[in-house]
């Protein structure tokens, strides 16, 4: 079935598992402080628990993307949320003089995720035609900035409101095991590159093997100029979404004179995770929406005749990271100065960040064949977390502890380290613009390739010729040639 009640009520399922887990991957970061304290670790350790879990996330990409592509997805992704549940429970028992072993129980929850975020793309292009998939990709996708809001917003409050920071996480394994039942029931396995037989297009083949589809993915400029934009984008996202709160809380505590951060009253410190929280939602929302109706404006040719072209995707996605990167260089420079301006830029830089959501996998599912999607989203997100959201919080850190070592230790010192040390996501936020926009220029050649294939087998030895209009949009004109 491709469209069917079937479809939406799949669709349901797994955008609530995709809530869920954004939820749970964000409670730490709005407990970060109480944990440091009962953990007795410092920045760069704080920065660390992050880390160990995206190392793990991307070592299983791969794994379940190589599973994702041969086997059952569905029970790939049931596997990966028993452990996903386990892990969470029981990082959360964890006694205060064992530390690392805290590390290794986060870390296996990362392994958990890897199942769900790295195959749900491929179900979704399945059950849906391409002239749906791009809003029910947009719908999918407003889990990431939501969950990532409602994770600050409910860690802070049940802390809060039981007195321990491990209640706060706890509670996301309870919704996990609700979400379980909902996806062994309500979710079943599409047929590979059924959509695609709908529209006309044929894969290329059953089958090839796992080494032969890393050239071919390594092969499309589009796939892999992409991918790094995208990875220059969550090494920022990470760094903003793990650290921000506590450089708040830090400016706050200096601009206010206190001695320490412990000094801040406990609902201030409440109502910035509140406020960030909602922050992240509100804006995420309408990053995901603003970034959707931009590509479709480029996709349609709203403005004009002169508009219409199929690189809109990657076109939108440049434009979020175009718009987010003054505002975090001004952020970062002067956000101490005034806490209005402050929330004022982390809005602007959210909703610029979260333009990308649901564009970056409609780019991919038009540049890459059905039968190693799978494949090319888990590499997709082992690279990107590798040196995006894993690496970053643990850099910032480490940055902001070998500053802060040089100095007195205090209030406007906690805060100068780790501004300064953000400094790097605005100089990644210009990279990110320039790739994607790059991107856009070669992607149209990558898709001709990818559907002439599709259609046909025997137009694998031809060679095309391409004339570029105001856009760069490849004019074929195909001739034969054997290579």
């Amino acid at each position: 079935m491709v469209n069917e009640r079937r479809d939406y009520i799949s669709i349901v399922v797994l955008f609530v598992v995709n809530l869920i887990n954004n939820i749970d991957r964000y409670t730490i970061a709005g407990v970060l402080p109480d944990v440091q304290k009962y953990y007795n670790i410092g920045d760069s350790m704080g920065g660390m628990i992050q880390t160990v879990f995206l190392i793990s996330f991307m070592i299983g990409s791969p794994i379940c993307g190589y599973l994702g592509d041969r086997f059952n997805r569905k029970y790939v992704m049931l596997v990966g949320m028993v452990i996903w549940l386990i892990c969470v429970c029981v990082s959360t028992m964890i006694p205060g003089h064992l530390f690392p072993l805290f590390l290794v129980f986060r870390s296996l929850v990362g392994i958990g995720e890897a199942s769900y975020v790295n195959i749900c793309p491929t179900m979704i292009s399945d059950m849906f035609t391409s002239d749906k998939r791009t809003r029910v990709y947009m719908l999918f996708y407003l889990a990431v900035p939501v969950g990532s809001g409602l994770g600050y917003i409910i860690s802070s409050n049940v802390s809060t409101a039981t007195g321990s920071w491990q209640w706060g996480v706890r509670v996301t394994g309870a919704a996990g095991v609700i979400a379980l039942l909902a996806l062994i029931f309500l979710v079943y396995e599409p047929e590979r590159g059924a959509a695609d037989k709908l529209e006309g297009k044929t894969a290329v083949r059953q089958t090839t093997s796992y080494w032969k589809d890393l050239k071919i993915l390594l092969r499309c400029p589009t796939y892999v100029v992409t991918t790094l934009a995208y990875t220059a984008l969550i090494f920022v996202s990470g760094t903003l979404t793990w650290w921000m709160p506590t450089i708040i809380e830090y400016s706050a505590a200096w601009t206010r004179g206190y001695k320490n951060i412990d000094e801040l009253p406990k609902p201030f410190k409440d109502q910035t995770n509140v406020i960030f929280g909602l922050l992240t939602t509100a804006c995420g929302i309408v990053g995901v929406l603003i970034g959707n109706l931009i590509a479709q404006c480029f996709l349609y040719g709203w403005l004009g005749a002169w508009s219409k072209t199929k690189r809109a995707h990657s076109i939108g996605a440049g434009c979020g990271a175009l718009l987010a990167t003054p505002c975090l260089f001004v952020l970062f420079t002067y956000g101490h100065s005034s806490e209005i301006l402050t929330w004022v830029l982390v809005g602007f830089s959210i909703t610029g960040l979260c333009f990308n959501w649901s564009l970056n996998v409609e780019v991919f599912n038009q540049v890459v064949a059905p039968e190693r999607r799978s494949t090319a989203f888990s590499y997709v997100t082992m690279v990107s977390h590798m040196f995006g959201d894993a690496s970053g919080p643990y850099i910032i850190g480490a940055i902001s502890d070998d500053i802060k070592s040089s100095h007195v230790d205090s209030p406007e010192w906690d805060y100068k380290s780790l501004a300064y040390a953000s400094m790097v996501a605005p100089c990644m936020m210009t990279l990110s613009t320039i790739l994607y926009f790059t991107a856009a220029l070669l992607f149209q050649r990558d898709a001709d390739k990818l559907e002439r294939e599709m259609k046909s087998k025997e137009n694998d030895d031809k060679e095309t010729v391409y004339s570029i209009d105001i856009w760069g949009e490849d004019s074929l004109n195909q001739t034969s040639s054997k290579f």
